[in-house]
């Protein structure tokens, strides 16, 4: 039998999704909890990896199991088994002929950024941080300047190991929650409060695309926050696109705010499209 798991997980105590000798992913925690609850060893293969400090709210992997089973038992029984910040969200037998990678059409991630004078405090490692104002208005001319099928080498990591760097970014959507300024009822207020004087407010990132090479999307981030700083035009996307090297766009951004919100399957394999830990982001 071949069972789709849904997982969640808060990967900031993790070196990324991918099994690794010493044991610390998110990959080895989940097989070491489904072998513990099947009483046999399990090896799944995932949608798409992650990497350390990032999160998933829907990663999807499939396994094999001779074992038969009601799906929420696999929920419940491997959560028993699991670390408080990893939680498998819903179990589906699949037919064997479904793949959870390669059966995905699209990947989609969300960065959430923190714009504020002060630090993340709550929810340090949850989010990204800029202390200026950002233009979103500018991101997002610069964002749809990335939309469509492109070689995006000068946006993935030397140590990529993707055969190519051309993919097709389907959707970026920049949303912001909260006010962005203060008010102020005379000037020496603030002139007295310095030039970093703004309420905070949260920026949201979604980005759909067929796949996303080796930190494309944190790539992405370093350049669209440069945009937002009134650092570079958004016209500047098209030179960085056009040069096709790396040293071209902005350094790689914090991977604290990176989710990956899940793959996109095709209706016929009866999958989940979203969870609770989808959702809860702002």
């Amino acid at each position: 039998m071949r069972i789709a798991l849904g997982v969640s997980y808060n990967g900031q105590a993790y070196n990324g999704w991918q099994s690794q000798p010493s044991g610390n992913t998110v990959q080895d925690q989940l097989e070491a909890a489904l072998g513990r609850f099947a009483t046999h060893e399990v090896s799944t293969i995932c949608a798409g990896r992650t990497d350390a400090g990032v999160h998933g709210t829907m990663q999807v992997v499939h396994f094999d199991t001779p074992l038969e089973r009601v799906p929420f038992s696999w929920v419940r029984g491997t959560n028993t088994f699991l670390p408080p910040d990893i939680a498998v969200q819903w179990a589906q037998p699949v037919p064997d002929a479904f793949h959870s990678r390669a059966c995905a059409i699209a990947r989609r991630y969300a960065y959430v950024l923190l714009q504020s004078p002060v630090r993340p405090s709550v929810e340090a490692g949850r989010v990204g941080w800029v202390f200026h104002e950002l233009d979103g208005a500018a991101m997002q001319q610069a964002a749809d300047v990335l939309l469509g099928e492109h070689d995006f080498t000068s946006l993935r990591a030397s140590a990529c190991q993707a055969k190519s760097p051309i993919k097709t970014v389907r959707r970026i959507h920049i949303t912001r929650r909260g006010t962005a300024s203060i008010e102020h009822d005379s000037a020496a207020t603030v002139a007295s409060a310095g030039p970093h004087h703004f309420a905070p407010c949260y920026w949201r990132f979604e980005f759909e695309a067929n796949a996303f090479l080796h930190h494309m999307i944190r790539n992405i981030m370093g350049c669209l926050i440069a945009v937002g700083q009134g650092l570079r035009s958004p016209e500047w996307m098209r030179d960085v696109l056009a040069a096709r090297s790396r040293d071209a766009a902005a350094p790689t951004f914090s991977p604290d705010g990176l989710y990956f919100l899940g793959p996109v399957y095709e209706k016929e394999w009866g999958l989940p499209e979203r969870t609770a830990a989808y959702d809860w982001l702002p």
